[in-house]
């Protein structure tokens, strides 16, 4: 069957051949790095940009209770308290202060609903609008964003995953070329990419992987597409020399931001986030862990809210205050919530049955609060929201059409996702 990911449509001698060239300009100081960005997408604001997708991953299963769908009072709540909202009538848990102030920017969906309540399946969910299937691997939302939108003139990667965890986005049937290029300790330059070789050394390093590029290659034209090991020297050797490796650098933003967002991998990773999507990086994720609170509930959200409240505060207000926002769909979510009984550990449980996400930007309407969850933990939620549904309304946000139909590898036809876009989030 043909492959989606259609093979080159020149020789492989030329593609060395382009390798070659790029050796000898690297042995005479020059570069074939794409320009920046300046001119197109670093310029431009509001409706003028080309739309990203930006993911805040809660990893372990983010507590609805003690984050944006608190019940005080209630046999359920626990000791959280609440706080008033930007969102008349709304209310957080007291832990996220910060971000309570910016509540308006965003929706907030309290009826999120799952078949998923193990860890690695849900995250799978989540992540694809798809639930495992042994027999296909689904692409990620953001390999699909930076699939169905290319990044004209990005010399850097347009699917980047911050801070990844232990199931980061895939390309899935997309390709592994769509995989997030994953940045463990966001803030400073991505490990291994910088050249310490003087530029005739380097020359001469791409000339002998030329020599054995050439003998592997010689019978081999499949394994050579399907290992992609030209492709990925030529976009290594563009990006080390493009300075838009810079926006994965915060050396040259303000202490004051560097502060507002948080001195920790999170806090570093939405400051990245932000400079990639100015930048025009396609889809960006960045993944919080700690939230499998099994035990000592309370005091892991605390902890958690230490971390996520100022950087998602500084983060929507940044987006907003540069005019990203307008084209940047941000999507806060996790794999379930918590449930409404409190254990005997002091903790809660995996509940897919009814947890809360935030979702807005990118030209979709602003402060909406969608469904509810029961004050006593017994009944449905009202209003509920599938994942598909979710995706198709991302997608649909994004400019991409959610029942396209994407051919597989073995020639099986999948729709992007199989939902309907929540038509009370399109102003």
């Amino acid at each position: 069957m043909e492959s989606l990911i259609a093979p080159p449509t020149h020789s492989t001698d030329a593609r060395l051949g382009r390798r070659s060239v790029l050796a000898a300009a690297a042995s005479l100081g020059l570069s074939f790095a794409l320009p920046p960005l300046p001119a197109r997408a670093a310029d431009r604001r509001g409706e003028e940009r080309e739309k990203s997708l930006l993911v805040l991953w809660m990893q372990g299963g983010m507590s609805q209770l003690e984050s944006f769908d608190p019940h005080p009072g209630s046999p359920i709540g626990g000791p959280t308290k609440a706080i008033a909202t930007s969102l008349k009538g709304t209310q957080f848990a007291d832990l996220f202060e910060r971000t309570a102030e910016h509540a308006h920017k965003l929706n907030l969906i309290r009826s999120m609903t799952s078949a998923e309540g193990d860890h690695e399946r849900a995250t799978y969910f989540l992540k694809t609008g798809y639930r495992p299937d042994p027999t296909v691997r689904h692409p990620a939302a953001g390999a699909v964003a930076a699939s169905a939108k290319p990044a004209e003139g990005l010399a850097i990667p347009a699917h980047v995953a911050l801070n990844p965890g232990q199931w980061p986005p895939r390309g899935g049937y997309l390709g592994p070329g769509l995989d997030a290029f994953q940045v463990h300790n966001p803030g400073g330059p991505p490990a291994n990419l910088r050249d310490v070789a003087q530029p005739g050394r380097r020359a001469r390093r791409l000339a002998g992987l030329d020599v054995l590029s050439q003998s592997f290659s010689a019978g081999r034209p499949g394994q050579l597409r399907r290992t992609r090991h030209a492709e990925a020297t030529d976009e290594a050797v563009t990006m080390m020399d493009s300075p838009q490796v810079k926006a994965f650098e915060i050396e040259d933003e303000p202490d004051v931001l560097k502060a507002a967002y948080g001195d920790t991998r999170f806090g570093r990773g939405c400051l990245v986030a932000r400079r990639l999507i100015e930048t025009g990086v396609r889809a960006v994720e960045v993944t919080l862990n700690g939230f499998d609170t099994h035990a000592d509930n309370f005091g892991g959200m605390a902890t958690q809210a230490e971390t996520l409240d100022p950087a998602l505060a500084a983060l929507l207000g940044d987006l907003a205050d540069r005019d990203l926002l307008e084209s940047t769909v941000v999507l806060v979510m996790t794999e379930f919530g918590r449930t409404p009984r409190i254990n005997p550990l002091d903790g809660r449980d995996h509940w897919p049955k009814g947890f809360s996400c935030m979702v807005g930007g990118g030209g979709l309407a602003s402060g909406r609060v969608i469904g509810g969850t029961d004050p006593l933990g017994e009944k449905e939620p009202t209003d509920p929201v599938s994942v598909q549904d979710l995706y198709a309304t991302v997608y649909s946000a994004l400019g991409i059409e959610p029942d396209y139909e994407e051919m597989t590898p073995i020639g099986r036809p999948l729709k992007r996702v199989e939902g309907t876009p929540l038509a009370s989030l399109f102003a």
